[in-house]
């Protein structure tokens, strides 16, 4: 079953690296879509994001990286897949993530959504933290691999810690 993963990943964090990783162990094909988004401030470009993933990536046969912009249920047709995955840290994704699963339902009802709950250990982690953090200088070793903390401190910093 192959199966896509949406969102920004502005940056992609240990949160995220995890949902892949159980994802890749569950699923044929993973497909790690990176949402390109022109009306959302990113930190990162789309290809940076992308170059990011794919670094962090490297050794999953069955995990692509890729980029959309648009309708998730048309990214979906175009991809032939009809489930996407998204993570749950807190009540308050699911009640986000639930309603954008009864659109998406409700735009094309052969699209499945299933709810992946974050380990516990990343439950409080997200990518506005990471950058927040970041920018006042706080240790992001624990929250992100080496090559995004260093390509975030540039960004930030110009390299500075």
């Amino acid at each position: 079953m192959v199966v896509i993963y949406p969102g920004s990943f502005d940056p992609v964090t240990y949160g995220h690296l995890d949902i892949i990783d159980r994802c890749s162990k569950k699923f044929s094909k993973v497909i790690v879509a990176v949402l390109n988004n022109k009306s959302k401030k990113n930190l990162f470009t789309v290809e940076e994001r992308v170059e990011l993933l794919k670094k962090t990536l490297e050794g999953y046969d069955n995990v692509e990286v890729d980029t959309f912009s648009g309708l998730l249920v048309d990214y979906l047709k175009q991809k032939n897949c009809s489930t996407v995955v998204r993570g749950l840290r807190a009540v308050s994704d699911f009640e986000y993530e639930m309603q954008m699963a009864l659109v998406n339902k409700k735009l094309e009802e052969d699209m499945e959504t299933l709810f992946m709950v974050s380990s516990g250990k990343y439950a409080y982690l997200s990518s506005s933290i990471v950058k927040e953090v970041a920018l006042f200088g706080g240790n992001i070793s624990c929250f992100v691999p080496e090559v995004v903390e260093k390509s975030l401190l540039e960004k930030i910093h110009g390299g500075k810690k």
